[in-house]
């Protein structure tokens, strides 16, 4: 079984293209919603937070996402801290979740790959890209937030074409190509390729 990533910067639309695969019956980790699920659930992860942004961080005994989101992407020593919390917790739940599935390949969501080191566990990573124009538009459609909030939060991630450069396919979602037959075709070719003995697969030769 093949592990794939699939990573694109804020508003190119990943969970938009990791649903269509998951339409064709391919598992689907979303790293920001197991993330979510973390910090409610563990008690080390949410003392951790509690103490380092205050009892706001958490309303009714859920994570303030809206609170906690306006604090760190305003202050990068803040959201350096939080990435260091959450990547290795949710890297290491993606594995277990992993180990559980059986499909030729499954998908691990997520914005941060590179950045978080998770790419290195990955065998193939997709990318998805949009113009920035259309994807500051999306994003302050869907998070109500103003233009430059957003760019802010562009600025945290990695440079868009170098990401691109890091990735082994790539799914363009301009909103005027055709999403499907970019999924298909790499839909076939992760398949085709779950089917053949990769050289890290290989045992080594016993001397």
């Amino acid at each position: 079984m093949l592990r794939v990533g699939l990573t694109g910067g804020i508003g190119s639309g990943k969970t938009t293209i990791a649903r269509i695969f998951e339409s064709l019956g391919t598992p689907v980790y979303n790293a920001d919603e197991a993330a979510k699920r973390i910090m409610n659930q563990r008690p080390a992860m949410r003392e951790a937070i509690l103490e380092k942004f205050g009892p706001d961080a958490y309303v009714n005994g859920e994570l303030n996402r809206a609170h906690l989101s306006k604090i760190v992407f305003s202050d990068k020593e803040k959201i350096d801290w939080l990435n260091a919390l959450i990547h290795p917790a949710t890297i290491e739940d993606a594995k277990e979740w992993m180990q559980q599935q059986k499909a030729p390949y499954v998908i691990k969501e997520a914005a941060l790959l590179f950045e978080s080191g998770a790419a290195s566990e990955l065998d193939y990573i997709i990318g998805v890209t949009a113009p920035e124009a259309l994807r500051v538009q999306r994003v302050i459609k869907r998070d109500q937030l103003d233009p430059s909030q957003v760019k802010k939060r562009i600025e945290l991630q990695l440079e868009e074409s170098l990401k691109q450069k890091l990735c082994d396919f790539t799914i363009l979602n301009d909103e005027v190509s055709p999403l499907l037959p970019q999924i298909l075709k790499i839909d076939k070719e992760l398949k085709k390729r779950s089917t053949q003995l990769r050289p890290a697969e290989f045992s080594p030769n016993p001397l």
